[in-house]
């Protein structure tokens, strides 16, 4: 197990997000599940981020909870292998002319799309 101090200076993916409804920001750390924080400008959600993550790794090593690694996106390689239909392959073909992009460009555009939303 590590310390605190060694888990606070791990590289823990931020994630901030506008907040259309209420307005300010919501921030939070994927890898580290509840740890979430807000504010209304910027700059105080990025100094709440940091006292929330401080906070979810105290409480997470008092109550003996297993505190996850960050993901190393360099054991990501960035490319897979995958057989579609044909049918299939000419119409993103045919999407992605239409929008003037690859056809690598149009899929990366859709599966983040639906990615993202799947996990909303």
């Amino acid at each position: 197990m590590r310390t605190f101090e060694e888990y606070m200076a791990l590289p823990y993916r931020m994630e901030i997000i506008p907040d259309t409804d209420e307005g300010g920001y919501v921030v939070s750390f994927p890898e580290l599940p509840g740890c979430i924080t807000c504010a209304d400008s910027l700059e105080k959600a990025i100094s709440n981020a940091d006292d929330a993550k401080k906070e979810w790794l105290y409480a997470a090593m008092e109550e003996g909870i297993e505190i996850p690694e960050p993901v190393n996106l360099d054991d990501y390689s960035g490319q897979f292998k995958l057989r579609i239909p044909k049918s299939l392959h000419h119409s993103l073909a045919e999407h992605a002319k239409q929008e003037g992009i690859s056809m690598n460009q149009y899929c990366v555009y859709l599966l983040t799309k639906y990615d993202t939303a799947a996990h909303v």
